[in-house]
């Protein structure tokens, strides 16, 4: 029943065994800062120079009480760092709320974390509060998207000159897990959520501006395998997994697409990137073998299929993809003995990954 989600969602999660997951973001100077956590916060290793191959030695950005924790930049290639922080109350139980902290520069420390409150007061709904998503609108303005308690999608956003607006409600139902959202080149912001009835999308109607009512998809996604990419000027496609198992695509024009692959649990990393002289789409996940898979294909042409390639590497968690300095695709993941491991693409033809260096 909810209330006994609820109640179970109030009792504190051991910070030892809560935040997961990997980032990767490049600076300004070009050189790329891995973020994985561990013991005081997220563990950071920050390349000797862009393009790597070297990476110095970590250090750590303390992020206290965080059980979930996005990361994205700007178009200054600042930082933002947006976490679900969860405290344990007097009473036994916990008090959660959205933090946001910015870092400027490569290697610096992050700004304090500044509280962004959380949609409802009522504590048994605050516990059952989501993941946050975060990311910058092409104007600047930082956008935060979580599913609360009651199963409803709400937003709050970076006004003009840095002050915050008050929580937004984005429409619809029964959301489960974490939203796939993307800042689109026109300016707009777009999110996709699973729910219980198929999946819902929501589209700002212009820049800074209201959002209009959802639209109900044809297509049925498990809980925060939802991926998103803008694949043309302001249009996004939609990816995650189907009920059955398998990757499926998702375009205004075109939808829903089967792309094949065998994703375990979790979301999907994606990105664009020139392979041979074609625009192409790269898909990574973790397969249902533990191991990180990596999908590629001819961008907005699913109909010829994508190359799925077994890496070998087990990971823990969804890896990441990234560009480095020069252009090259480069992923990241989280062993399955906790140590973070980078791979560089080959110079070769198609989508190649040189050995992978663990940090």
């Amino acid at each position: 029943m909810p209330g006994q989600d609820a109640r179970a969602a109030s009792k504190a999660v051991p910070e030892a065994e809560a935040l997961r997951g990997i980032w990767l973001t490049r600076g300004k100077d070009g050189r790329l800062t891995a973020y994985v956590p561990g013991d005081g916060g997220l563990r950071r290793w920050t390349e000797s120079r862009p393009g790597g191959p070297g990476w110095g030695a970590p250090d750590v950005v303390p992020v206290p009480h965080l059980t979930h924790l996005s990361v994205t930049q700007s178009a200054e290639a600042y930082v933002h760092f947006v976490g679900r922080r969860e405290q344990a109350a007097a009473d036994g139980g916990v008090t959660v709320d959205i933090v946001h902290a910015i870092q400027y520069q490569t290697g610096r420390p992050p700004s304090a974390w500044q509280s962004l409150g959380t949609p409802h007061k009522e504590p048994h709904l605050g516990g059952a509060l989501g993941a946050p998503v975060a990311v910058v609108s092409r104007p600047g303005e930082v956008h935060v998207v979580v599913r609360d308690g009651d199963g409803t999608m709400r937003l709050r956003r970076e006004m003009p000159g840095g002050k915050w607006g008050i929580w937004g409600v984005l429409h619809g139902k029964h959301v489960k897990g974490e939203p796939a959202v993307v800042p689109l080149g026109s300016g707009c912001v777009s999110v996709l959520a699973a729910t219980d009835e198929g999946a819902l999308l929501w589209q700002q109607e212009k820049p800074g501006g209201r959002w209009g009512a959802f639209q109900r998809l044809g297509i049925t996604l498990r809980p925060s395998s939802p991926a998103v990419l803008e694949t043309a000027p302001g249009r996004a496609t939609y990816y995650g997994t189907d009920p059955a198992g398998g990757v499926v695509a998702y375009r205004a024009d075109a939808g829903p697409m089967p792309l094949g692959g065998a994703p375990g649990d979790g979301a999907h990393a994606v990105i664009r990137t020139v392979l041979d002289g074609l625009d192409c789409t790269v898909l990574a996940h973790r397969g249902v073998n533990g191991c990180a898979i990596v999908g590629v294909g001819v961008t907005e042409n699913e109909a010829d299929g994508l190359w799925w390639s077994d890496t070998g590497v087990s990971c823990l968690t969804t890896p990441v993809l990234t560009h480095d300095a020069q252009g090259r695709v480069v992923m990241a993941v989280v062993g399955t003995d906790g140590a973070p491991r980078v791979a560089r693409q080959t110079d070769g033809p198609g989508l190649s990954f040189e050995q992978w260096r663990e940090l």
